[in-house]
């Protein structure tokens, strides 16, 4: 119970942006937090790389981590997620909580699509996801692009771009496979005229619920910080996150 006798430290790591929008909603429900932000993105997009090569940059990252002492991190990308979570787990002795698509909830919906980058796509963890909560009628569809045009545009993103990137589905939901697409659900929500899932909310949830705490939304401001990768972006996407998640066609 972190918030009995201390500050909860939270660190939470992502390849680039994406993963502000998880850190977003895990200050909605952890604001009395100090957080910690890293992120690397100038190596954007991570669906691309390996198994050695992700689980070499995330340990890297998670060396960092646990000179903090957190009481818990937080991966806040899928890929990582589902190639790495598992020997990270083992190797360090703080809560590691990973996202993952909101498989679960969609496939209650009817049949459903999960877009994701390729790494994600062909992971076995993924694909476990699918097994045990798809109910045999949804699909893992890669898009190879869309993550790294989100990067590189999120303060002039176009929608007719953005469309143009996504794959062609026959499903009655659709699920956000990677946080960076969670800054254009909006976009992709109207462009399927489907029920679009992410799974930042029940991320951020797992998390609050295995450090034992409760809202203090009204005792204390969070304190973030951002390390590594571009620092000025990252801190100017998150303070713009209203904006941007609330809008249809983002420009600053």
């Amino acid at each position: 119970m972190h918030f009995n006798s201390e500050i909860p430290k939270i660190c939470c790591f992502d390849s680039g942006i994406g993963g502000l929008t998880l850190l977003y909603e895990c200050v909605r429900r952890l604001p009395c937090a100090e957080y910690f932000y890293f992120a690397d993105n100038y190596n954007v997009p991570y669906g691309s790389m390996s198994s050695h090569q992700l689980l070499e940059k995330a340990d890297g990252v998670f060396k960092q981590i646990s000179l903090l002492n957190p009481s818990a991190a937080v991966i806040a990308c899928n890929t990582v997620t589902a190639q790495c979570i598992a020997p990270l787990r083992r190797k360090y002795n703080f809560p590691v909580v990973g996202i993952q698509p909101a498989i679960k909830p969609a496939a209650a919906a009817g049949s459903c699509a999960v877009l994701a980058t390729p790494s994600t796509a062909e992971s076995n963890a993924v694909k476990q996801l699918v097994l045990r909560y798809g109910m045999g009628r949804t699909r893992v569809v890669p898009c190879r692009e869309l993550a790294a045009y989100i990067e590189g545009n999120i303060f002039n993103i176009e929608p007719e771009k953005i469309c143009a990137l996504l794959p062609q589905i026959d499903a009655e939901a659709v699920v956000l496979g990677c946080t960076h697409y969670s800054f254009v659900k909006k976009i992709i929500k109207k462009h399927y005229k489907r029920p679009v899932f992410d799974g930042n909310a029940g991320t951020a949830e797992h998390l609050r619920a295995i450090l034992g705490t409760f809202d203090h939304r009204h005792e204390k401001l969070p304190e973030i910080h951002f390390i590594g990768g571009d620092e000025e972006k990252n801190r100017r996407v998150f303070s713009n996150m209203e904006a941007i998640l609330n809008s249809g066609k983002i420009t600053f």
